[in-house]
């Protein structure tokens, strides 16, 4: 096997998030839609999505008040938990906007919410998610067509529909301005970071918004590795409580750095910790005075998308290094694919 990544969508679609990052920003129409946003007088905002698109809402809910993580898979398997007498503003997030939890959605707010606004945003502008009409106000944001990535695992989709929302629902910013800031941070992350050595597992940990990235990054590390590199996230104080028996000798490690105290405190002693008691194991941080430096001028939720970026470019490695279709790791096995298949949606009562 060739030993240049480039032959691979995902490598190129992982390289190519800091010029869609930046030409997305000067296009993206902030103003308007935050006024959109803001004239729907909704009860609560939900982010929405399965996969990673749901952990987009885990990233956003950790990170700013008021809103609230509701996966699809959740709402379309519990849907009178949610929509009882509540009026919410309905953030849908989804690369392919046809999975079957996406339409399943859709559903549940015709049948239980049919007057909760909805705000779709998603890369491909022929899905459901783009083109169905509703009875109740909605938005469709469709982003550029190269964060339809191609690759099995979400890269430049990923950070691009949270860096769209965050635009919208954090304190206005200029993000033109932001996006390029993040775009120059990214191409020097994506020159710098290190290859590392193949791991047999790999835990990833963060605090608030970067505890749920470390939920992203060991995802794509899974996803690629076609679950032959076994991983692991949980929050920084959270892993002493019976997580760390997943270490290992041959495990890596990432701490997600925050720019926060005391939460900064609290990760150098895991750190510490955790080098002592495993001095087999690679630990490796990511941020502000990391291994991998990461400046947060913004808060530790805009860099979500660049700590992240560090796990997107481990697990293609190491998904090449184990002999993987690193586009399609599981071609062949009828297990997992690109937009998932197999579910069956069953009728909401309104």
């Amino acid at each position: 096997m060739s030993d240049d990544l480039n032959l691979w969508a995902t490598w190129r679609e992982i390289h190519s998030q800091p010029d869609i990052w930046q030409a997305w920003g000067t296009s993206l129409d902030v103003e308007g839609l935050r006024a959109w946003t803001r004239d729907q007088d909704a009860d609560d905002v939900w982010f929405c999505g399965a996969g990673t698109s749901a952990y987009i809402g885990d990233i956003i809910a950790a990170g700013l008040h008021g809103a609230r993580a509701v996966p699809s898979t959740d709402l379309v398997s519990r849907p009178q938990h949610f929509c009882e007498g509540v009026r919410p503003l309905v953030v849908s997030f989804g690369r392919s906007g046809n999975s079957t939890e996406s339409i399943g959605t859709l559903d549940v707010l015709d049948a239980l919410a049919p007057g909760a606004p909805r705000l779709n945003i998603t890369c491909n502008k022929d899905s459901v998610l783009a083109t169905r009409a509703s009875r109740a106000p909605q938005k469709v944001i469709t982003l550029p067509q190269e964060t339809h990535d191609a690759g099995f695992a979400m890269t430049s989709s990923f950070s691009t529909m949270l860096l769209t929302a965050l635009a919208l629902f954090d304190a206005p910013c200029d993000f033109p301005g932001r996006t390029a800031a993040l775009a120059d941070q990214l191409r020097a992350i994506l020159r710098d970071h290190p290859a590392a050595p193949m791991p047999q597992r790999a835990v990833y940990l963060g605090t608030g918004p970067l505890a749920f990235a470390a939920r992203e990054a060991a995802l794509k590390v899974m996803e690629l590795s076609a679950g032959q590199i076994p991983a692991l996230w949980d929050s920084t104080l959270g892993f002493r409580h019976g997580p760390k028996s997943f270490v290992s000798d041959d495990t890596a490690i990432t701490l997600f750095q925050s720019p926060d105290h005391p939460a900064s405190a609290y990760e150098t002693d895991l750190a510490g910790e955790l080098r002592a008691q495993f001095p087999q194991a690679r630990l490796a941080t990511v941020g502000p005075t990391g291994d991998t430096k990461v400046a947060m001028p913004y808060g530790a939720l805009w860099a979500a998308p660049l700590v992240i970026a560090t796990a997107q470019l481990d697990a293609v490695r190491w998904s090449h290094a184990l002999g993987l279709n690193v586009d399609d790791p599981f071609a062949g096995q009828g297990t997992l694919s690109r937009v998932v298949s197999g579910v069956k949606l069953y009728p909401v009562a309104s």
